[in-house]
């Protein structure tokens, strides 16, 4: 996934073939593009240490005149990333991206070469286990502060990719519609394609809660100069409380200000502070494990609670309308009516409430007195057919005496009859 990596990366783009790879792939996404140039830092460290400060710029011109193979320096550099204890899915990524960069500067790779002379990892695909909603819970109730708690219960409620959450502004969230809406914006998702999904009571109550504590009146403390006329004059501290302002195009999880010059920081950068919160919950909690082939991924992400809710909704019968919820596009569900999905959103929101064990008891409270009224009108509908079975027996009965007694009447007239002489 892309992070904030500008800080480390800057230099490249002063060499013009990093800067206009960077630019074209900007294009068509920016977090892609962002990455490839991390990507690109990484390999340009490589040529630094192995080939005696040799730039990306320098390697290009020596691939161009046959004095460096090209095929040979892929499968160097596939090698070096062996060592570094890396995922194969990281590595592949890493040497793919590098062999882009040539394509794209008109350096003709061979398909069939690359194949017999640059190695790759194989990469496993291993099926990973959803959470538990009881897993859930207990990271939830272990969150060290409210910022956090609330990231972690909208990701597991709605299934959002992690930094699609970290672009959510405030405006985006209608809180006046029952139940309230998350309006997602197309050039923050992997798609890139508007979606609007719903959010459970539990989510709203929390999402109230996190943005009544971030724009909370706090006490400022702050020096200012008695006097600016005279010199080496003493500074005097001054505090006071103050309110900050709220902006409908903040985003949801960026530290308030009372500066209003100040621009909110880039998604992945928050991505970074709240992973390594959310890492530190996991280690506090005993639930930090690393996976095996790849000791800097750990078996439970953020990403985690995505596939949490892909097989919370599947389960109840709503496969289709899983692919919907979690913003994939084969769903058939984008063109359904409003109506329609909100009504199916209410029958899987108890699944997706976590926290809200009255609102959980009400619900469940409910359906108990509907089920007893159910049955109810079942021991009402039993007693009725009993009573239709005992009247059609009784009949019975009187019909088989009357019967009987017709055929006692004929006999008894028969004999009664007089012959004729």
């Amino acid at each position: 996934m892309p992070f904030a990596k500008n800080a480390d990366t800057i230099d490249l783009l002063n060499l013009p073939s990093v800067r206009d790879y960077f630019e074209n792939t900007n294009i068509m996404n920016k977090s892609t593009a962002e990455e490839y140039l991390y990507r690109l830092r990484i390999f340009n460290t490589f040529l630094h240490k192995d080939y005696d400060g040799l730039t990306i710029e320098v390697l290009l011109e020596k691939i161009r005149d046959g004095t460096i193979d090209i095929y040979s320096i892929l499968s160097r550099y596939s090698a070096n990333q062996k060592n570094c204890n890396l995922s194969s899915t990281t590595i592949k990524h890493r040497v793919v991206t590098v062999k882009n960069f040539f394509e794209y500067h008109d350096i003709e790779v061979s398909p069939r070469k690359f194949k017999l002379k640059v190695r790759l990892p194989k990469v496993v695909r291993k099926n990973k286990e959803a959470l538990s909603k009881e897993d859930v819970i207990n990271i939830l109730n272990n969150c060290s502060d409210i910022k956090l708690k609330t990231y972690v219960m909208i990701l597991a409620a709605t299934g959002m990719r992690a930094t699609e959450a970290l672009h959510i502004r405030i405006k985006d969230i209608d809180f006046e519609k029952h139940p309230a809406e998350l309006y997602i914006r197309g050039e923050n998702t992997k798609t890139k394609t508007d979606r609007a999904i719903y959010l459970t009571e539990e989510v709203t109550n929390q999402l109230n809660a996190w943005i009544k504590y971030k724009y909370r009146t706090r006490r400022v403390c702050h020096q200012i100069t008695e006097d600016e006329n005279k010199e080496n004059t003493n500074k005097k501290t001054i505090n006071e409380y103050r309110t900050p302002a709220i902006r409908k195009t903040d985003l949801l999880f960026a530290s308030s200000t009372n500066n209003d010059s100040f621009k909110d920081p880039n998604p992945y950068s928050l991505y970074t502070d709240l992973a390594r919160s959310f890492a530190k919950t996991l280690d506090r909690m005993g639930k930090g494990e690393r996976e095996d082939n790849n000791e800097s991924r750990r078996q439970i992400t953020l990403h985690s609670f995505r596939r949490f809710v892909k097989s919370t909704i599947s389960d109840l019968g709503y496969a289709d309308y899983s692919e919907w919820f979690i913003g994939h596009s084969c769903s058939t569900y984008y063109r359904k009516k409003d109506s329609e999905k909100a009504e199916i959103f209410r029958k899987i929101e108890p699944y997706l409430t976590f926290l809200n064990v009255y609102e959980l008891e009400r619900q469940g409270a409910d359906i108990q007195t509907k089920i007893e009224e159910l049955e109810l009108i079942n021991q009402s509908y039993r007693e009725r057919e009993k009573s239709k079975d005992d009247s059609i027996a009784m009949l019975a009965d009187q019909l088989m005496t009357l019967t009987e007694r017709l055929k006692e009447l004929e006999r008894k007239q028969s004999q009664q009859q007089i012959p004729y002489i």
